[in-house]
């Protein structure tokens, strides 16, 4: 009977040392993982972006950035003012749809601090109509709908005035108004409109000056539809923003140099076909 205990707590014994050490080497397994540079933890990275061209773009570089660890949530956005408000509250890690004068108006209107990791793609300015085929064809007390905000408004009275319909105090001032206006030969009458709203609103007035993102939303080809466009070396390139405190991070700098990959320049050129021109 003695012999019988005695085998049994050997047996018993045998199973709990084996156990351990089954234990130890999984753990050692692991660490030699981690020290031999294994698979990279996944990272998920949440980007408010404009539907197009921003999220087109973001979608395009998705596998590229699943290969270095990084899974990319693409939230999307219709107005200017979300995007940056969510970001600054964290709701998002990064945002893609702004330029920086648009980006340093909200962060001093807002008490904002968010930043911008640099240039992705410029998306000319456009002047488009229904009515007309060419700006000398604009009639006086012509109507003119532009952008309501700051920055944007600014930018489609600079753009008029180079294009000799108005001339404003200042050429330079990005956030130039309506009451900025020193000449107006044709009598122009305006309306000042939500961005996202000016190409619903384009056969209601003669000229409309739309941001391009929203103007191939409505099926505009700035290169063919535009009575007159920004020049390439437009200050206005669009940018990724995001916070001070992430700005840094692992993620967003892989995200950034995806952004501006040789692949992401490529798909540019061939998607947009010059409407969206790469900034790098």
């Amino acid at each position: 009977m003695k012999k019988w205990v005695l085998a049994v707590l050997s047996l018993t014994l045998i199973a709990v040392l084996a156990a351990c050490g089954t234990k130890s080497t999984t753990s050692d397994t692991n660490n030699a993982a981690e020290n031999t540079g294994g698979s990279p933890r996944e990272v998920e990275l949440k980007v408010g972006a404009s539907p197009v061209p921003h999220a087109e773009i973001l979608e395009a570089i998705k596998p590229q950035l699943e290969k270095e660890g990084v899974r990319l949530q693409v939230v999307q956005f219709n107005d200017y003012v979300q995007p940056n408000v969510q970001l600054f509250d964290k709701q998002l890690d990064a945002n893609f749809y702004q330029h920086v004068p648009y980006l340093n108006v909200m962060n001093k209107e807002r008490k904002m601090d968010l930043v911008s990791i640099g240039a992705v793609h410029l998306e000319p300015f456009g002047i488009y109509s229904q009515k007309y085929k060419k700006l000398d064809e604009l009639p006086d007390g012509a109507t003119v709908a532009i952008p309501n905000d700051a920055t944007n408004g600014g930018r489609a009275l600079l753009l008029l005035e180079k294009q000799g319909l108005i001339k404003l105090k200042d050429a330079s001032n990005i956030e130039a108004t309506v009451k900025d206006i020193t000449e107006n030969k044709k009598n122009l009458k305006f309306k000042e409109l939500e961005a996202a709203m000016l190409p619903r609103q384009l056969p209601e007035v003669d000229i409309a000056l739309i941001n391009t993102n929203y103007a191939l939303e409505a099926k505009l080809n700035p290169t063919k539809d535009a009575l007159a466009l920004e020049d390439k070396d437009s200050p206005y390139a669009n940018v990724l923003v995001a916070r001070p405190d992430n700005k840094d991070s692992e993620a967003i700098q892989k995200l950034f140099k995806a952004l501006q990959s040789p692949e992401t320049k490529k798909f540019i050129e061939d998607k947009y076909q010059g409407a969206i021109i790469p900034a790098f």
